[in-house]
């Protein structure tokens, strides 16, 4: 059975070439363009991993992967947060943080690689 991503972004362009790139590797994605629905999609589709943008529009991704790990059905399911300008090195320390970050603009290798960590640790 194939491992559910589900993408956050809201980018249209960046969204697409992430849902290719783990389509491509086997994943089995889902995508959203903003957090707003992000806790119905999640009991829907039933993620292995949220990948997810740190700007979406009026939401702050750092603010839904800090109510995610503090949900007990969604606390232990792997976040990794993606920024062209925060700090997020900094974001990992914090309560409620994601377990891990990637910085934009991203390697392919990197992303496939980080994505792959975060789903056998």
């Amino acid at each position: 059975m194939k491992q559910k991503i589900l993408v956050l972004d809201d980018d249209a362009d960046i969204l697409a070439i992430i849902s290719y790139i783990l389509t491509d590797k086997g994943f089995d994605v889902a995508t959203l363009s903003g957090g707003e629905e992000i806790g119905k999609v999640i009991r829907q589709f039933n993620p292995d991993l949220v990948l997810m943008d740190v700007m979406l529009g009026s939401m702050d991704g750092r603010m839904i992967c800090k109510d995610l790990k503090h949900q007990p059905e969604t606390s232990s399911l792997p976040v990794i947060l993606i920024s062209a300008s925060h700090d997020l090195a900094q974001s990992l320390r914090e309560d409620g943080a994601p377990n891990d970050f990637i910085a934009k603009p991203f390697d392919i290798d990197k992303l496939v690689k980080t994505v792959e960590e975060q789903l056998t640790s």
